[in-house]
Formats: structure tokens, sequence, C-alpha cells
């Protein structure tokens, strides 16, 4: 019980710091150092895959952090984390935490996964990687992948 009431205490001051105000009603978006980029390294862009396929990311100019984790309520300037955005068409809002509810399209990293084992049908699909900060909301300017496609025997 003391190591989760010590987790939450250590959470809500960087949860405060991303939610709302009630005079702006947007987080406040940390910055992206110049150079960041984010990156799929497997598989690659126009392969044909199993049902099965393992993503693994891949991260430049950055550092990967949980999310929910900062150093005494305050954000750690340059880090994140990466969630991959399957069959995505419209991005989305970037000023706003990734939505949670969308599993099946907006995958979320929180934990500073660097890999994921994905479940695909067959067919076509595109994978993204988008990196976002401590509470889900992607940086300024967003670090994001190029859209790749690849298709499922």
């Amino acid at each position: 019980m003391k190591k989760i009431c010590s987790y939450a205490l250590a959470i809500i001051p960087a949860l405060a710091l991303a939610l709302p105000s009630v005079a702006d009603d947007k987080p406040k978006r940390q910055a992206s150092p110049k150079g960041a980029k984010t990156y799929i390294v497997t598989p690659r862009d126009g392969r044909t895959v199993k049902k099965k396929v393992k993503v693994i990311f891949g991260l430049s100019g950055m550092g990967i952090v949980p999310a929910g984790i900062t150093a005494s309520g305050v954000p750690i300037p340059d880090t994140g984390h990466h969630h991959l955005l399957v069959d995505v068409d419209k991005l989305p809002a970037m000023d706003m935490p990734l939505p949670a509810d969308q599993p099946a399209t907006i995958k979320h990293f929180g934990k500073g996964q660097t890999e994921a084992m994905l479940e695909l049908t067959p067919g076509k699909h595109t994978l993204q990687l988008l990196f976002a900060d401590f509470a889900h909301v992607p940086h300024n300017p967003p670090v994001i992948s190029r859209k790749i496609t690849i298709t499922v025997e």
C-alpha cells in the first residue's frame, strides 16, 4: 500500500502540469530538440510479413522515459515514450493527450517499450510512430516517423 501511495503522490504533480486549467483548455506541450526523430527499424516499408509481426522502434536525439515519470513533478526535458499508429489516416490532435480509447489504432507504450508484437489481419496496413511526453502529449514540434505500409499474408 505504501508503494502505491508513493507512486500516486509522485505522479499527481506531474499530471497536474499536463492537465488543462480553467483559463486554458490545452496542456503545455514539451519542446522537442532540433533534429530529434523516431523511426520504425523493422519491418521495412513495403515488406510482406506474417500475421504476427515484431515492430522495433527507433529514436535519436531524445531519451525514453515511462509515462508519468518526472523529476520532482517537473517534466524531464527531451524525453518521452512511443505510440504506434496503426492504419491511422488522420493524425490525432498534437496539442492534447493521445486518446487511450482507441487501442486498435493508437497503441500506447507508456512503460518505455522499444518494440512490440502485433497481430494484424491479412492485407495492407500502415504503421507510424509518434513520440509523446510523460502525459501522452506530442512534443512541439511533433516527433513522428514517416508512415510505412506493410502487407500481412
